[in-house]
């Protein structure tokens, strides 16, 4: 593969829709004021798969069919199937890197018996303290999901970071908070530069470009912080993957496996490439 990053190996990198929340308006995705008035905005589930170098990493393990039942969600396809579609099978994936541990990021970690669970030390206390008595806090996690968590950390699996990590050349974590108090972002080298897979520190491009916020937090000044950091690592808007927006689906190549897997180690097609830098677009 071509070099990446300051001579960082280069990694494939695809984003993997495998749920959506239909029926939203852009009034439930800011926080105060909607800047698009009301418009249709539904809500799609990734997780992301990084390949390369003799390496296979996913990002996020999504939910299962069952909670999407409980919690009125779209279900389209398994997370396994569609790695099964990439040719990946749980047994191949080393490491799942787990961003934070809601509901619809964490709920498939037993489906990846033989990986390394990466995940913020924050984030492990943050779902199992005292925060979790409020039940606005708590209502996006599954207590089995973090049950899940700290098995793997009895079994040996679970490796924590503490603020930024290398998990393996090219491949970072960095805290990041604000969503929750431990939600960590992934950086990764790509023959088309670094990307930022930012999960749920970016649910849709409009909230970063427009420094509005999601309006799921647990603390409001980390959250801001957060899209200043990412911010600062990239001034390409298309370098960032936002962890809900259903353009990424139309902004990337689609994988010729599902038209639910975008290639976004790809540049963007040329009619939906981003113009104008995070910077720039905050004032719009």
């Amino acid at each position: 593969m071509t070099p990446g990053v300051s001579g960082s190996p280069a990694y494939e990198v695809f984003a993997l829709r495998y749920a959506s929340h239909y029926g939203r308006s852009s009034a439930d995705n800011f926080l105060g004021e909607d800047p698009l008035h009301g418009s249709e905005m539904p809500l799609d589930f990734f997780v992301w798969l990084i390949r390369g170098n003799g390496r296979t990493v996913l990002v996020d393990t999504g939910f299962t069919p069952e909670t999407a039942v409980r919690r009125r969600r779209h279900y389209h396809t398994h997370p396994v199937d569609l790695l099964a579609r990439l040719g990946v099978a749980p047994e191949d994936v080393s490491d799942v890197i787990v961003t934070h541990l809601h509901y619809d990021h964490a709920g498939n970690i037993s489906a990846f018996p033989g990986a390394r669970i990466h995940l913020q030390t924050a984030e492990m206390q943050f779902c199992t303290g005292p925060d979790m008595r409020h039940q606005l806090l708590r209502k996006n996690y599954e207590p089995a999901d973090v049950g899940t968590a700290v098995q793997s950390l009895y079994e040996g699996r679970l490796h924590f970071a503490d603020g930024e990590k290398e998990i393996a050349p090219g491949i970072s974590v960095h805290l990041c908070g604000g969503h929750t108090r431990g939600l960590q972002f992934v950086t990764v080298a790509t023959a088309r530069g670094e990307l930022l897979l930012a999960s749920d520190a970016v649910h849709y491009y409009e909230n970063f470009r427009r420094n509005i916020p999601y309006p799921s937090f647990a603390d409001l000044g980390e959250y801001l912080d957060g899209y200043s950091r990412i911010a600062a690592r990239t001034s390409a808007l298309d370098r960032v993957i936002p962890g809900h927006d259903p353009l990424v689906l139309t902004a990337f190549p689609p994988s010729p496996a599902s038209p639910d897997i975008a290639m976004v180690h790809s540049a963007p097609v040329a009619e939906l490439a981003f113009g104008a830098s995070r910077a720039g677009a905050a004032n719009v």
